[in-house]
């Protein structure tokens, strides 16, 4: 079996159409037929079956698709480890963070890297947990910093950093800034909210249904964080945000907290990367360093304002 046939075979069952998949990797349709052909002769069964204009995994197919996706990231990970050794320190760091570690701890952890070890290179990638999470299982990114979520103690290895506190938050003069604000009065106006594959998402909705509430009536679903405040700032729009976000100089500045204890989301910052028994060493190097700088710089939390 060649690797190059597992290959095309991963990017075919990916895109879930051979001529998209020809288009992707240069290569013409019968070509990459013919290559699907040999490693179904070669294990006995079929792969893939006609889906409408495109194919679709078998049973078998879904397997072979985690074995070749498997394989390749052993490859790449053996072509960087030779690189590393050729080349020491010097080398390539991808992480994938959320918006919020993005802003307040990265800066710190790759200044000092760059001013220590000036050879290493850095690939930031700014996103959602899901989005992050496919990053790393596809080997985008080396390692993702951010909050925790649920399946990552069992799927990965875990670095903990720290805690960090989501509230909700609106602007300036808005009319429950005006009251003692109940969960209930935060029915009567529209949010800004990340997808329902969002862990923030899932947790102020869930905050809701348990006390019989509907849940929020979202006028704008988004994924950039730094953008709910100016669609907040001149509207009655409610966001859900990190308190880490909010007070003087911060990317929240417009916004005050609606300080609500059962609206207040307490989660735990970590650093996660695959089980690998190879890590580079340009990424054992940030990982340290980032323990390091993690802890005082989680706990310098800035002044913000309550309602």
């Amino acid at each position: 079996m060649e690797l190059r046939d597992l290959q095309y075979f991963e990017v075919i069952a990916t895109t879930g159409h051979i001529g998209r998949a020809a288009e992707k990797l240069g290569r013409t349709q019968p070509a990459l037929s013919k290559s699907v052909r040999r490693i179904e002769s070669e294990i006995g069964t079929k792969l893939l079956v006609k889906s409408g204009r495109g194919v679709a995994l078998t049973t078998a197919g879904r397997v072979m698709l985690e074995r070749a996706r498997s394989l390749r990231m052993s490859v790449e990970q053996n072509l960087r480890e030779m690189a590393d050794i050729a080349k020491g320190a010097v080398g390539n760091v991808r992480v994938g963070s959320g918006a919020t570690t993005a802003e307040y701890l990265l800066p710190l952890v790759c200044s000092r890297i760059l001013r220590e070890a000036p050879g290493i290179k850095f690939e930031i990638s700014i996103g959602m947990n899901d989005v992050l999470r496919t990053a790393l299982n596809d080997g985008k990114v080396d390692i993702v910093v951010g909050p925790v979520t649920k399946g990552d103690e069992s799927n990965y290895t875990v670095h903990r950093l720290g805690e960090d506190s989501v509230v909700v938050a609106a602007a300036r003069g808005h009319p429950l800034t005006r009251k003692k604000a109940t969960i209930a009065d935060l029915q009567d106006y529209g949010w800004v909210l990340p997808a329902r594959s969002v862990v923030t998402r899932q947790w102020i909705d869930a905050a809701f249904a348990s006390r019989d509430l509907s849940e929020p009536d979202v006028a704008i679903q988004t994924n950039n964080i730094s953008l709910s405040p100016r669609l907040i700032a001149p509207t009655d729009l409610l966001t859900f945000i990190s308190r880490r976000n909010l007070g003087r100089g911060r990317v929240g500045e417009p916004l005050v907290e609606i300080s609500l204890p059962e609206t207040t989301m307490h989660r735990e910052v970590v650093a996660v990367h695959r089980n690998s028994s190879y890590m580079p060493p340009a990424v054992e190097r940030f990982i340290a360093i980032l323990k390091q700088e993690a802890g005082p710089a989680l706990e310098a939390i800035p002044e913000f304002e309550l309602s």
